[in-house]
């Protein structure tokens, strides 16, 4: 691995569930891998939209954190959604943590790993 290239682990998130980094540090930007709701102890969070979405945010937040970075300099999300019905609901929530307005896109797919309804990724600033 090229050392301009650095992998971000932190035990105050999801850990990772497959081969591949909670996030990379890579260019003056951080880019943290889809986030499920799953606390760091591996146990999914079911119930509302929006306490899957909320848990999804506390994993981004912390892995932000820990690669020296925060919400705030966040400049892209992702967010996948397995029905579009949970889309007003998954918004109330997301507007809570990324006061911002970063740059997004949602889109609806067929499944998610674990069985969870969301997923969150972002790119950030350092």
């Amino acid at each position: 691995m090229s050392s301009a290239l650095t992998p971000v682990l932190t035990k105050d998130a999801f850990p990772p569930a497959g081969p591949y980094s909670q996030a990379i540090k890579a260019a003056g930007q951080i880019w943290v891998a889809g986030q499920v709701p799953a606390d760091s102890s591996g146990k999914v969070v079911t119930g509302p939209i929006a306490d899957q979405t909320a848990q999804c945010c506390k994993n981004i937040k912390a892995i932000l954190e820990a690669a020296g970075s925060e919400l705030g300099k966040i400049v892209k999300v992702n967010v996948f959604l397995t029905d579009m019905k949970n889309f007003p609901d998954m918004n109330v929530e997301y507007a809570k943590w990324f006061t911002h307005k970063p740059a997004r896109s949602c889109v609806a797919v067929r499944e998610l790993p674990m069985g969870v309804d969301v997923e969150i990724e972002v790119v950030a600033l350092q």
